[in-house]
């Protein structure tokens, strides 16, 4: 009886032992993640573009006034102006990388850059492939013809061949609209590109976003005509990658303090002559 206590007593120890220690290291696993020890599964987007010192901004370059090479070789334009004052209140090197429209969200899955930012469109499936900043501008989605065009009216352009760019919104509302069963659509990598063919006659109508058609059109002698129905109106916003909540939510913050102080709507005023940002 003596030997069946004793034994049962070193049991009871031996017991307590592990539990001390299981408790000692889920302590020890608790202070550590607490005090910053252990990143994994935290945000580090913020912190990882303040680190390297610069912010990759994935950009199409033929979307003026957005983005666009000028006569100097230099990638300017509204959002261009933007992201760079962005980069300067966060302290880090604006990196311009011209993308092609239709590989926007594979080089931002990549790594390659760290955002989309060229006036990009908000759509459902946008939302729910990326982290989307508030939206900071409105759109519409126009027909443009020539001038000296029979075309009139949205009805008029059946039977006729319909340019749009590649991968954007404009694409996907022709091939959802009515219209699509009763035209021709051909893709183009730009917008300006479409703009500068429809004059050959290679396409009747031009479906493009309404900030690069009408600033295309003030630019050029050749006569334009812009259809009065367009097609729908959209909202612009910044692209990340879905886990990068904590780098979004920064440069939404920098851009509330642009809106605040004065700095959004100068830079608004600079391109569209007005402030048409729609930034809170």
């Amino acid at each position: 009886m003596r030997f069946c206590a004793h034994w049962e007593i070193n049991q009871v120890k031996i017991l307590l032992k592990k539990l001390a220690s299981l408790a000692l290291a889920v302590l020890i696993g608790a202070a550590l993640f607490g005090c910053g020890g252990n990143d994994m599964g935290r945000d580090q987007s913020l912190k990882r573009i303040l680190e390297k010192g610069e912010f990759v901004v994935g950009l199409d370059d033929e979307y003026p006034p957005m983005g666009f090479v000028d006569e100097n070789g230099e990638i300017v334009g509204f959002d261009v102006d933007l992201a760079r004052e962005v980069c300067t209140r966060l302290g880090v090197k604006l990196v311009l990388k011209s993308i092609i429209w239709d590989e926007k969200e594979n080089l931002l899955n990549s790594g390659e850059i760290d955002c989309i930012w060229s006036a990009m469109s908000v759509t459902p499936a946008r939302a729910q492939s990326m982290n989307l900043s508030e939206p900071y501008l409105k759109n519409d989605l126009i027909f443009v013809v020539m001038g000296d065009s029979e075309i009139a009216r949205k009805n008029d352009i059946r039977g006729k061949t319909v340019g749009v760019q590649a991968g954007s919104t404009t694409q996907e509302e022709i091939m959802a609209s009515s219209l699509y069963s009763s035209v021709t659509v051909v893709t183009f990598d730009s917008n300006i590109e479409l703009l500068e063919t429809l004059h050959t006659g290679a396409v009747d109508v031009a479906l493009v976003d309404s900030l690069t058609a009408y600033f295309f059109i003030n630019s050029r002698t050749e006569s334009y005509y812009v259809l009065p129905d367009y097609l729908s109106e959209e909202e612009c916003a910044i692209g990340f990658r879905k886990g990068d909540s904590a780098l979004r939510d920064r440069i939404q913050q920098i851009l509330a303090e642009m809106k605040a102080d004065g700095t959004l709507a100068a830079i608004s005023t600079k391109w569209f002559g007005s402030d048409i940002t729609t930034v809170k």
